[in-house]
Parts: C-alpha cells; sequence; structure tokens
C-alpha cells in the first residue's frame, strides 16, 4: 500500500503542470513584456534612482482571472544587477520553479539576460508582486496584482466600482548603503522613512533638503511640484459603494490606514473572504493586502483625506495623504482639514486585538476541528544575536545565509552536493526556561544553511515567539510570509506560549492568510499542510530583518522532486553552471 501511494505522489506530481495547462485552457494567456531598468524618480518630489518597469512606478498591474494563465517575459537592461520576481501569494502548484526567490527557486537573471516567468493563477483575490533579490523591493520594484473569480462567481458582498492602491514607507538614502550598513560593525540602521507613499506617491517638505553642492547631485534635487508627487486621487461618486484594495509592500514599518470621515469594511484578507468587520482604521502590515468596503456618503461639496500612519515605531515620518476626491469637485481642491491621526504607535494590545478581528468567511470549510493535531511542530524562536560581531536576526540561533546555487535546483538534481547543510535546523532549540522580556544571555548565533523537510501532506503547526531584542526593553513586529502555501492563523497572544493556549486557539473560523504578524513579547500559531512540493522560503517580510538572515526554508515532498524538470532558464549559477556544460 505504501509504495501505491508512492507511485499515485509520483503520477500526481508529473500530472500536475499538465492539469494545470488543462484548466488554464478555459481562461486566457496574459503576455507581459518588461524591461526591467534604473530610472530617476520623484515620489515624494525628491528625485532618487529607483528600479522601473518599462519605466513605470509602481509597475504595471496584472489583472487576471482565476485559471489564467500569466506569461511574463523579463529583460534585465540594468547594466550590473541581478533580478528576481517574486509573485506575492501566488501558491505556484506544479510551477514552484516561478515563485521568484533567488538562489530558492531560481538564479537571478543577470544583466542583459532575459527570463519568462509562466504560472496559472489559482484564487481569486487582491495580490502584489515585487523583487525579491537583496532589497530590491525598496527600490521600487513592485505592482499590484490581482486575481478576479471565474466569470458567474458571486462574491459574499456588493459594490459599484473598484480602486486600488499599493502603500509603502520610502527612503531618500540609496538602497545598496542601507543594505551594506546593515552587514558592517557597528552595524548603521535605515533610521525613519522620509515619507510614506500611497499608490508611489507622497510629498516630502523640500525645504528640508540641504541646500548648496549636495542639493545639486541627482538624489538631493526636490520639486514640490513635480507631477510624479502630486497626491494620488482616489475618486468616488456620491452614494456609490466602492471596493478599496489595499496592499502594503512596506520595507520596515507597520501601517495605519484611515480614511477621513468614512468607515471601511473589511471584506478580504490575503485572497481569501473574511466574516466582514467595520473598522474607523487599519493596520496593514508588510506583505498582507485586503479589500475594503466603503460608502461615499459624506458631504459631497468637499474632498476627504486618505491617510497612513506608522504603527509599531516611534517614527517622525509625517503623514501620507492621497484624496479622496467627491466627483464632480476637481482632484486639485485638496481638504483643509488636519491630516488623519492614527492609533499610538506603542498600543500593542489594541494592534493584536484588531488582527484577532480577522476571521475566516463562514463560506470557508476549515479541514480540521479543536481534537485535531498536526503531525508535526515547529517552534521558532525569533531572536536578534551577534555573528562574529555583527548584528543579525536569528530563528532558534541560526541566522539564514544565503546559498550560490538555488535550493529547489540542487533538490532535482542529485548531482548537485554539498549546496546546503545535510542537518536541518533544529525544531526547538529553546528551553521554557528562555526569558523572552530579557536580552540573550548568550547573544551570539551561529550561521547556517539547513532545511526543514516536511512528508508530502503532513500537516505543519508553527509556533512563532518573539522576544526581546539585543537592547532592553526592546521588541519588534515580525509580519511572516510563507511562500508557496496558504496558511490558518490559529491564535496570537501576549507572553510565553505553552502547550495550554491550545485549548484557546481559534479552530472554528481561522482566517487563511499568506502572511501574518508576530507582536512584540508574543506568539503566533499557524497551521498549513504541506501539499505543494517544492522548495518555499518562510521569513519576516521586513527588508532589513530578511537580509539580516530572519527566515528559513522548507522542503516538501523532496523524494518526489527529483522528477521535476526545471526550465534550463533557471540555471547559471552556482553549481548548476556545471550541469550547463554538462
Amino acid at each position: 500500500m505504501r509504495e501505491a501511494m508512492k507511485r499515485l505522489d509520483v503520477l500526481k506530481l508529473v500530472l500536475l503542470p499538465l492539469l494545470l495547462a488543462v484548466v488554464s485552457v478555459h481562461g486566457a494567456v496574459k503576455q507581459y513584456d518588461w524591461t526591467i531598468d534604473y530610472a530617476f524618480w520623484s515620489p515624494d518630489c525628491v528625485e532618487k534612482l529607483i528600479i522601473a518597469i518599462n519605466g513605470q512606478y509602481p509597475g504595471p498591474t496584472i489583472d487576471a482571472t482565476v485559471g489564467d494563465t500569466i506569461v511574463v517575459k523579463i529583460h534585465n537592461k540594468m547594466p550590473t544587477e541581478s533580478v528576481v520576481i517574486h509573485w506575492h501569494g501566488m501558491l505556484q502548484r506544479g510551477t514552484p520553479w516561478a515563485d521568484g526567490a533567488a538562489y530558492v527557486s531560481q538564479c537571478p537573471i543577470a544583466p542583459h539576460d532575459e527570463y519568462t516567468y509562466q504560472f496559472v493563477v489559482e484564487n481569486a483575490g487582491t495580490y502584489f508582486y515585487h523583487g525579491h533579490h537583496g532589497m530590491q523591493r525598496a527600490n521600487g520594484f513592485y505592482g499590484s496584482l490581482i486575481v478576479r473569480p471565474p466569470n458567474g462567481t458571486v462574491e459574499p458582498f456588493t459594490y459599484d466600482e473598484e480602486l486600488s492602491i499599493i502603500v509603502n514607507d520610502w527612503w531618500h538614502k540609496p538602497v545598496h548603503d542601507q543594505e551594506l550598513g546593515l552587514l558592517i560593525n557597528p552595524i548603521r540602521w535605515v533610521g525613519d522613512p522620509q515619507s510614506l507613499l500611497i499608490e508611489g506617491r507622497g510629498a516630502y517638505n523640500c525645504s528640508l533638503v540641504p541646500v548648496g553642492a549636495d542639493s545639486k547631485s541627482a538624489d538631493r534635487t526636490c520639486n514640490a511640484s513635480a507631477p510624479q508627487c502630486q497626491p494620488y486621487v482616489l475618486p468616488v461618486t456620491p452614494g456609490k459603494t466602492y471596493r478599496l484594495r489595499i496592499a502594503s509592500v512596506a520595507s520596515v514599518n507597520s501601517l495605519n490606514f484611515v480614511l477621513e470621515g468614512h468607515n471601511m469594511m473589511v471584506v478580504e484578507a490575503d485572497g481569501h473572504y473574511v466574516e466582514p468587520v467595520v473598522m474607523d482604521n487599519l493596520d496593514v502590515y508588510s506583505g498582507e493586502s485586503y479589500s475594503i468596503l466603503f460608502t461615499a456618503n459624506q458631504d459631497p461639496t468637499r474632498n476627504y483625506w486618505a491617510g497612513l500612519n506608522i504603527r509599531g515605531r516611534n517614527a517622525t515620518t509625517p503623514t501620507g495623504l492621497a484624496v479622496l476626491n467627491y466627483l464632480p469637485n476637481p482632484s486639485t481642491m485638496l481638504p483643509t482639514t488636519p491630516a488623519p491621526v492614527s492609533p499610538l504607535w506603542n498600543d500593542f494590545n489594541l494592534s493584536l486585538a484588531k488582527a484577532k478581528l480577522i476571521k475566516a468567511h463562514s463560506s470557508l470549510k476549515i479541514p480540521f476541528t479543536k481534537t485535531s493535531r498536526s503531525d508535526k511542530t515547529l517552534f521558532l524562536l525569533n531572536t536578534q544575536n551577534k555573528v562574529d560581531g555583527v548584528t543579525k536576526w536569528a530563528i532558534n540561533n541560526i541566522t539564514l545565509v544565503p546559498v550560490s546555487t538555488p535550493y529547489l535546483a540542487a533538490y532535482t538534481h542529485k548531482k548537485l552536493k554539498n549546496v546546503f547543510s545535510t542537518s536541518p535546523p533544529p525544531p526547538l532549540s529553546y528551553t521554557p526556561g528562555y526569558d523572552i522580556f530579557q536580552p540573550p544571555v548568550n547573544p551570539n548565533a551561529t550561521v547556517g544553511t539547513g532545511v526543514y523537510e516536511f512528508k508530502l501532506n503532513e500537516v505543519i503547526d508553527v509556533v512563532l515567539q518573539n522576544t526581546n531584542m539585543l537592547a532592553a526593553n526592546t521588541s519588534e513586529i515580525h509580519p511572516w510570509h510563507l511562500h508557496g502555501h496558504d496558511f490558518y492563523v490559529l491564535g496570537m497572544g501576549n507572553g510565553v506560549f505553552s502547550s495550554n493556549e491550545y485549548d484557546r486557539l481559534n479552530f472554528v473560523n481561522p482566517p487563511l492568510r499568506n502572511t501574518v504578524p508576530l507582536f512584540p513579547y508574543g506568539w503566533t500559531v499557524i497551521r498549513f499542510r504541506a501539499d505543494n512540493p517544492g522548495v518555499w522560503p518562510f521569513h519576516c517580510h521586513i527588508e532589513p530583518h530578511f537580509h539580516m538572515g530572519m527566515g528559513v526554508i522548507f522542503a516538501e515532498g523532496v523524494d518526489l522532486l527529483p522528477k521535476m524538470h526545471l526550465p534550463a532558464q533557471n540555471m547559471g549559477c552556482g553549481l548548476t553552471r556545471n550541469l550547463i556544460r554538462g
């Protein structure tokens, strides 16, 4: 019986791409041709070098329907920088090589080279794409990806029209300066962002830009009248109800979104319907996406602010602003009211309570009960540490370091040896006596490349435990994102997680997400099924934190991976060069 099941698993793996291809016949093939290159841009009126797609920032929006095949041909015209694109929230069943994680699913696309991504979109919802090599996302390399339900599908809510925005934090310091500062001793932290952007637009106070010689350099020019930094406009017709899609590609900060004078009803999170919940402000953590409904039911003779503020950090960054434009008022008629105010930055109990309000819609069938137990549980302790004096982030005292040969290629080609550690990270390397409220007694961590391996279809629980950082009385929010899967958020809480908490977890209507926050001095528990053969990163979505080692690698269906045939385009780096030569 076991051998028969194994043969069946192999058959599934071989047939899955073909089945997806059959599904896509019923959908459209959406083809895109993108040129990736540097550009000078003024998102907040200060000119800066960014990564643009087809000379555009943010990048082009992909608008598809479930079952469509997305084909994106990439031309990397940057002279000295390789790229990849991660399709955030796309499950990539049968196409794990298209996930777009550098040195995990593929070799980066070299300068002056080309690469074609092709995959089928499975789940309707609000998503985005972004660079996943170094800290390229922080350099403007992202765009929206919207997947609509199949024709004839009735969604559990109604609206008249639709709007969409991406939100993020923005620095004037070049990204490569930021990257280097994070990897030296002493660390040069990126600091507070200069601006918050809504759909790539903000407004920096040009009077704060240094005058003299510095002002003549390209990245120090500030022009308050530049078209690229005029407030983004959300046009609405009085009386109509709108679906507003919101996605956060923030590099560092937890953001809070407010529509002046309007309540918002959350109806979708990370591509899944949720029980409607009304809020007057919405926390959006990096990697998260939402759909909210609001009705243009305020005084139609004026316009209103859409505001974006930082939560979780005591930042000095001013509110990011867009204009909620009540037609036929002119979009240039700016509100005279103050910028919207968000809750206190350090009211973490409120943050936790708001996160718990998001629950699965009643139409989502939960495939387990309170008495169900997982096949495997991982305890992942999040700590800030030192490696040879350099500040790092570590999981179970191991900081993830890059490899030069993609993990997926190493699993699919048995010739590739010694690519990563054959000793996986420990599932539990801290004791119940670890004091999460104090800096680590031993601040030193080790580097690692190990992989957590799961058998196909195992049910995995992951307990994320937050702790104090190296400095006393400091702990941060970490939004964790899993590639290749959605997971159920079973619960969150303060303090140290214990087995007794299982009795209080949500097994009735846990939301299905791909990103979840871990709050200061707290814990978060998620559950997923390892049903997607491939190699998948699980990491903090804060760019500097992942850059400093805050992530792990999951591999599942490992015995099936050698049956895969990776596109030749995935090769060309590390030991995969030997495959091409041979």
